[in-house]
């Protein structure tokens, strides 16, 4: 039976269209939207904070925008400051200010923009700090380093109407965005399960030893919300991801693009239960988080809906993943399966056989000229807070679940329980999960809507 293709008239009778910032579903629509605060012609000033990896190439995909200048660079790694300042100002012809601590930049009302790159346990944090100073903030994946953080940080967004758009870039690349209207369009049949991969062969991250803190780092401010630990020499600046302290796996690193995609794909929000296994196999080192992890997610269908599926494999040792890719999202349908790809995607037919390709163009720069243009028209962007969340705790509930797994627990859910007394919890709880839903701050630094 042949796959029924009908993209000529899906492009056609899209009311999205294929345009560099296109319209994904809005949300919450009964809710006010974020107040517009910029003209077209006004210059947008972003603060960056954590520059020593991703947010140099941040600061940079920013700047490439029209109307935009980078105001301040912010890290607790003097090195890194040093390093992106002059490219900075030899692009935009001034320099930014170089600073450790962000929230000096919070307190500067000619900045409207917070691009957070920091590691894991900073996301939600500075997230929340940076809406509660009324700027808009555009977050690195996972959007927090837990479940509560996460509600909290969609709270403070509807507060203070900020605009907060999560780094899950694939929501905005044009490619990817027909390719999964097309899905809910129908033009496979019902989408009923999504299979997830990242493969990667990661080295083994040795035995920390307690040390002094290098002259150029800033510890007691790396590790802000954090409860306070020793410095050791292998945490800074890669292999905290590796530590639940600080991270959370490859799951929420690399796992939190694949996820989002495919819970885009289906349509679907809330699992009902989670089975999650695996181990640290590889090494035996200082890595908690597991290196092989498998994890099964259920989304029990409404009245006269199927239920959907997603799975998860993580594997950070073994580069080999299906069809020889080391990432990939596949969706599978009544009448075909979807391959994602870069920019882009596959259709196979029923018997296996490509029926279509089509390879996108433009790259990440729609991602960023949608948060924009956001906070230019007041609409919610392509990859707004509620949905990072929504994805990003797909992460959260696969980890727990795989901590319980340990002890022959696991998780099951009620999509329907909320909190009666509490109102900044938006998602479910899921009782056995409870415990790990949030984590202990440092005095001080407790996150506060």
């Amino acid at each position: 039976m042949s796959v029924p293709l009908h993209r000529r008239e899906f492009l056609q009778t899209s009311a999205a269209g294929l345009t560099a910032t296109i319209a994904t579903t809005q949300l919450l629509a009964d809710e006010a939207a974020p107040a517009a605060t910029k003209s077209a012609n006004d210059k947008i000033v972003v603060a960056v904070m954590g520059v020593n990896g991703r947010g140099s190439a941040l600061a940079q995909a920013f700047q490439s925008q029209p109307n935009v200048e980078i105001g301040y660079i912010c890290d607790v790694d003097e090195r890194a400051i040093a390093k992106v300042a002059k490219p900075i100002a030899d692009r935009q012809g001034r320099e930014a200010k170089g600073i450790k601590d962000f929230r000096q930049a919070l307190d500067d009302k000619s900045i409207d923009v917070l691009v957070c790159a920091a590691p894991n346990h900073w996301h939600a944090p500075a997230t929340i700090l940076g809406c509660s100073a009324g700027k808009h903030v555009y977050v690195e994946k996972p959007c927090s380093h837990n479940a509560r953080e996460g509600e909290l940080a969609v709270a403070a967004a509807r507060k203070n109407n900020c605009v907060v758009q999560m780094g899950s870039q694939r929501r905005s690349r044009p490619g990817i965005v027909e390719g999964i209207q097309r899905l809910h369009k129908g033009d496979l049949g019902r989408v009923l399960y999504a299979r997830t991969w990242y493969n990667n062969r990661r080295p083994e991250i040795g035995r920390g030893k307690e040390t002094s803190v290098p002259s150029w780092l800033d510890w007691s401010l790396w590790q802000g919300p954090a409860p306070e630990k020793p410095y050791l020499d292998n945490i800074v600046h890669y292999n905290w991801h590796w530590r639940w302290h600080w991270g959370n796996g490859e799951m929420g690193n690399n796992g939190i693009h694949a996820l989002d995609v495919a819970r885009w794909g289906l349509g679907v929000e809330y699992p009902t239960t989670i089975v999650s296994t695996g181990a640290r196999a590889r090494y035996s080192d200082d890595q908690e988080t597991p290196d092989t992890h498998v994890a099964t997610y259920t989304f029990a269908g409404k009245e006269g809906e199927p239920t959907k599926t997603i799975s998860w494999e993580g594997l950070s040792w073994s580069p080999y993943g299906p069809e020889g890719s080391g990432f990939g999202v596949s969706l599978h349908a009544e009448q075909g399966t979807m391959m994602i790809e870069e920019d882009g995607y596959k259709i196979f037919d029923e018997k296996n056989k490509v029926a279509e390709e089509i390879k996108g163009k433009g790259g990440d720069g729609h991602h960023f000229a949608n948060f924009l243009d956001c906070i230019r028209t007041g609409k919610r962007p392509n990859a707004d807070i509620e949905e990072g969340h929504k994805s990003t705790l797909l992460c959260h509930l696969g980890n727990i679940a795989w901590k319980l797994a340990q002890h022959g627990e696991s998780v099951v859910v009620d999509p329907q329980a909320k909190a009666k007394d509490d109102p900044h919890r938006i998602s479910p709880i899921y009782p056995k999960a409870e415990p790990m839903w949030g984590r202990e701050y440092r005095k001080g630094w407790e996150p506060v809507v």
